[in-house]
């Protein structure tokens, strides 16, 4: 097997859920008492959140930076980032090691591709919802997705940022969105796609009024596809 380096901490939550989903398909694919050979930094969330201002990314681009450079000098043969919103500096981090990073956005693309889905809607923190970066990886499929209703983004936000990243899971998210994804429905989308790392938390991803595409579990098996040397990072 071969090891990946997992850049986490944003949010801790989402990270335990990368190494427990990771090594339970390893496990079953290769051995009952195999183990993922992984590398994890966990990067303090703090120096990370609430990001608005180009000066403020570009710091952040230099913690992801510092972060991939490490893992990479650690033995990492391939890096994932254990956050949707971070792939905002996927290109910055991708171009300052010498190994690949394997994009979130990439994975769901190609898997909703396999399961002939031509239109979305896609949900997530603010900057994914409404910002280019990640939504052009899914055009780039031939993915149709709706524009983002800002009522849907302001929702979203307080549900991630005050309540999931912080382990927090209450009826109150679930039941909200339950009711965006019936109303994403009735507007036409074919699928939801779950961009934000914690929302499968609040959302039941195997029974729903529209097929759902978990960026995690989907980053995932895209991460236990390389160990295994099954896939070819992006």
């Amino acid at each position: 097997m071969r090891k990946l380096g997992i850049i986490g901490g944003m949010s801790w939550v989402s990270t335990a859920t990368y190494y427990d989903r990771i090594n339970r398909i390893v496990q079953r694919r290769a051995a009952p008492m195999a183990s993922a050979p992984l590398l994890i930094e966990s990067l303090d969330f703090c120096q990370l959140y609430a990001l608005v201002e180009d000066k403020d990314w570009n710091r952040a681009a230099g913690v992801l930076i510092e972060s991939a450079r490490r893992l990479e000098g650690a033995g990492a043969g391939a890096l994932i980032i254990g956050a949707n919103s971070m792939h905002r500096l996927y290109d910055e981090v991708a171009g300052a090691v010498g190994i690949p990073i394997l994009h979130i956005a990439e994975f769901v693309g190609r898997a909703m591709t396999r399961a002939g889905k031509t239109s979305a809607a896609l949900l997530g923190t603010r900057n994914v919802m409404t910002e280019s970066f990640y939504r052009k990886r899914l055009v780039a499929h031939g993915i149709d997705l709706l524009p983002p209703h800002m009522h849907y983004v302001e929702a979203l936000d307080r549900i991630i940022y005050d309540e999931l990243m912080v382990g927090k899971v209450t009826r109150e998210a679930e039941r909200t969105m339950k009711t965006i994804i019936t109303n994403t429905e009735q507007e036409g989308a074919q699928a939801v796609v779950l961009a934000c790392t914690e929302l499968a938390l609040v959302v039941d991803v195997d029974a729903n009024v529209l097929p759902i595409f978990d960026s995690t579990r989907i980053h995932c098996e895209a991460a236990a596809d390389w160990i295994l040397g099954e896939e070819a990072a992006d």
